[in-house]
């Protein structure tokens, strides 16, 4: 496995576990009502964000650069 294929990997699923906690952190807000949870649950869904671009420009940029 290239460097590419494993930053590739770990930047897939570190978005979904930012995701996924994001929601559940913003889910639980509503039952619970402690505000740190919905702090946490926003900027966690910030950082997905975030990460969704950097994979965008990261793709962009290292696409002649093979995966193997």
């Amino acid at each position: 496995m290239s460097l590419k294929a494993f930053h590739l990997v770990f930047i897939i699923l570190s978005i979904l576990f930012s995701l996924v906690f994001g929601i559940w952190a913003v889910v639980n807000y509503g039952s619970s009502g402690k505000t740190a949870e919905l702090v946490l649950g926003i900027i966690s869904l910030a950082g997905t964000v975030g990460m969704s671009i950097y994979l965008f420009f990261f793709l962009k940029k290292f696409k002649h650069v093979s995966y193997l």
